[in-house]
């Protein structure tokens, strides 16, 4: 597995980052190749992706969810193998540092050339960005789900 961390400071209050971040089926707006998720439950997630013309599909859980702090998930079915959590830290009031880390398993040559040469750092970087522009250009978040899922 490979093992890709990320962390942006953003210029809204913790509240405003966590609630955002737990609309999952938003993700395609600052996602990069994040083609679609639809959010089945309070834990169960499925995912449509394409990145480089290649189109994959996965079902993930998420295994810790406690406001205001983390999310952490992993996949349970289809095309992809990672597990991740995002956690968030309140700078002050009005600034929030997220933190993301993600573990995968590159599947054939080419996602394993692109993990050599720091695609995926720059991918989620990336992503990490286009979060920060998001919330910061939207000003407050568009809901949110705060309930709590324990590890079990």
């Amino acid at each position: 597995m490979s093992m890709v961390k990320e962390t942006v400071d953003v210029d809204v209050p913790l509240h405003t980052a966590y609630n955002q971040w737990t609309l999952f089926e938003e993700f395609p707006r600052f996602m990069e190749g994040v083609e679609a998720v639809t959010q089945l439950d309070d834990r169960h997630n499925h995912w449509r992706t394409s990145i480089g013309g290649v189109t994959r599909e996965f079902d993930t859980e998420i295994v810790d969810q406690l406001p205001d702090e983390r999310i952490a998930w992993r996949t349970t079915d289809g095309d992809v193998r990672q597990k991740g959590v995002v956690t968030f830290q309140r700078l002050d009031e009005r600034h929030t540092r997220v933190n993301l880390a993600i573990d995968f398993q590159p599947e054939g040559m080419a996602e394993k050339a692109g993990d050599m040469l720091g695609m995926v750092d720059r991918r989620v970087k990336g992503d990490l960005r286009r979060f920060k522009d998001f919330i910061e250009h939207e000003g407050r978040e568009e809901g949110g789900w705060r309930g709590r899922v324990t590890p079990g």
